[in-house]
């Protein structure tokens, strides 16, 4: 397997559940857009997982991708539990990272004449109000209790996202959920990453 994706980018939710499964892979940290990327992506966007010949695209069918085939971090497909946990998961990609990457593309990604300043204000908000949302629903150590799942790998990385990003703070409640899951052993391992 090959990743190729900076880990400053949604490629890193990737990284860390490869080094949370101990699977070996080669890393191409490559930016967005860069010629490497373009090869397999021609949208130029990261991150890319190269496995068996095939390329597959997009941070979150990486991960369910994975924990599919390697049977962990997530509940079984089919079943009520799976509905709930892809439940959360589109949740926080519509309304936590749709916040942030709407934030982004009017600060900084959008050519100057197409931003929209107010935008930022107002996606500020709706994460402040998503993030709170999410910290009641909050089960356990993890957002569907005990065990680490998809959903977890996502959220994480937008609220380090978001601290970058100098949106408000997430409260106390997911404070003490960040910090927790970014004291796993595999998130130092993809964090050390050049």
């Amino acid at each position: 397997m090959k990743l190729i994706g900076s880990k400053r980018s949604r490629a890193f939710r990737a990284l860390w559940m490869l080094e949370e499964l101990g699977l070996g892979y080669d890393h191409d940290p490559s930016p967005p857009h860069g010629p490497e990327v373009i090869k397999v992506n021609p949208s130029g966007k990261i991150p890319a997982l190269l496995v068996d010949g095939s390329v597959i695209t997009d941070s979150t069918a990486i991960l369910t991708y994975l924990s599919d085939v390697h049977g962990r971090f997530t509940q079984p497909a089919g079943s009520v539990a799976r509905a709930r946990q892809d439940a959360v998961t589109g949740a926080i990609l519509d309304e936590v990272e749709g916040a942030l990457w709407t934030a982004s593309k009017h600060s900084y990604v959008l050519p100057k004449d197409k931003c929209v300043a107010d935008v930022v204000d107002t996606t500020k908000w709706e994460y402040e109000r998503s993030i709170a949302r999410l910290g009641d629903v909050l089960e356990g150590p993890f957002l569907m209790g005990e065990d680490m799942s998809v959903p977890d790998f996502i959220l994480v990385h937008c609220l380090g996202w978001a601290k970058i990003a100098g949106f408000p703070d997430p409260g106390e409640k997911m404070m003490a959920y960040l910090n927790y899951a970014r004291a796993r052993d595999g998130y130092k391992r993809a964090a050390a990453l050049p």
